[in-house]
């Protein structure tokens, strides 16, 4: 079992600077999986912003056990700079992995840069993506805004929003659905989701909070 931390704060500070051996406490898998049985047959796209791409290279990891499964493997990925690129390495080199369509991008570029400059949406243009928008699937997870942005993209190319897959991770304090700090809806984040179809919430007010 792997588990990404980004050093962000106290916390994560502490946890970085133990030493190999020492304990931790692990709470979950908390809710449900991404529906793999739902994406067999057909092209996945997958749009990854900032760390959100941590819980999607699980999901690639099990796309790549069965790729002859699926129709096609589309990763579009946006960090702000080339520093903040999370697995650099293994993205860079597109995961070694033949019929995976991979394309980065980054807000702000520097002198060793030589890719797209934008948000995330920028290679969702037609002219950098080549996609069956009908009938195939979108799996998306990243901070709200961009998710937000890129959910309204999405459907402008023409995914439905039954085949928009959203990892809306929120403040799962309980992890039972009784609290209702990841409350969305008539659903708990911590039992129904975090993978919802934008279908499924589309209606709700403030899913992007």
């Amino acid at each position: 079992m792997e588990i990404t931390i980004m050093r962000v704060g106290t916390v994560t500070e502490r946890l970085h600077a133990l030493e190999p051996g020492a304990g931790v406490g692990i709470r979950g898998p908390l809710g449900q999986p991404y529906p793999l049985d739902k994406y067999k047959g057909r092209e996945v796209l997958i749009v990854g912003g900032g760390v959100g791409l941590a819980p999607l290279r699980a999901l690639l990891f099990a796309l790549f056990e069965d790729m002859d499964a699926y129709k096609k493997i589309i990763v579009r990925y946006g960090a702000r700079t080339p520093k903040d690129i999370v697995y650099k390495d293994a993205v860079l080199k597109g995961w070694d992995k033949k019929n995976l369509d991979v394309m980065l991008t980054v807000d702000v570029k520097d002198d060793t840069w030589k890719g797209n400059e934008g948000v995330v949406t920028t290679i969702l243009e037609k002219d950098k993506l080549s996609a069956d928008t009908k009938n195939g699937v979108a799996v998306v997870c990243g901070p709200p805004v961009m998710m937000k942005f890129t959910t309204f993209k999405l459907l402008e190319l023409g995914y439905p929003p039954e085949s928009i897959y959203l990892s809306m991770e929120k403040n799962m304090s309980c992890g039972i659905g009784k609290c209702g700090h990841c409350r969305i809806g008539p659903y708990y984040a911590c039992k129904d989701g975090p993978v919802f179809t934008y279908s499924m919430i589309q209606s709700e007010q403030k899913i992007w909070d």
